[in-house]
């Protein structure tokens, strides 16, 4: 089994090229000078996902007034996305990575516990990346129920 990448404030944040749910290329090194979030979860569609990507959803204006720029990834396919961002009304990219490549350099996969068992899954992770590329907050295995709300006061808007 191989060693977990665990990034930290101060890290560069791994590169990335990932499609859309509309089939648009996103890429780190395309977004330099602009704040951005990128938030890991493990599959769309699913109860506590659409929670978390509803929440973002919510904040995404104040977000977006502050400076960031909101991306969702998960392993699921560009049509799930699709849906999943039509059902849900979410209006960000939401990143695919069918083969967990970016998952895995950001610390995203893994040995997780799921109801006392350990297993391999996508742990949910968040990441707060400055306009030079630099990690500014790295968070791993978060809830998604309240998650939002931790992210707001990070970036210094306060709980919604």
């Amino acid at each position: 089994m191989t060693e977990r990448t665990i990034l930290a404030a101060g890290d560069q944040a791994p590169e990335f090229a990932l499609p859309d749910q509309d089939g648009v290329v996103h890429n780190l090194s395309g977004l330099r000078g602009e704040k951005v979030i990128l938030f890991f979860y493990p599959e769309a569609m699913t109860p506590g996902c659409s929670i978390e990507a509803c929440d973002f959803q919510e904040s995404t204006g104040a977000l977006t007034a502050a400076g960031y720029r909101v991306f969702g990834i998960s392993r699921d396919e560009v049509e799930k996305q699709r849906r999943f961002a039509e059902r849900d009304g979410l209006e960000y990219p939401l990143l695919s990575d069918p083969d967990l490549a970016v998952h895995h350099a950001y610390g995203a996969f893994g040995e997780k516990n799921s109801y006392g068992k350990i297993v391999q899954g996508v742990i949910r992770s968040t990441f707060i990346i400055d306009k030079n590329g630099i990690i500014t907050n790295a968070l791993y295995n978060v809830k998604a129920t309240g998650h939002v709300g931790r992210i707001r006061k990070l970036v210094g808007l306060g709980a919604a």
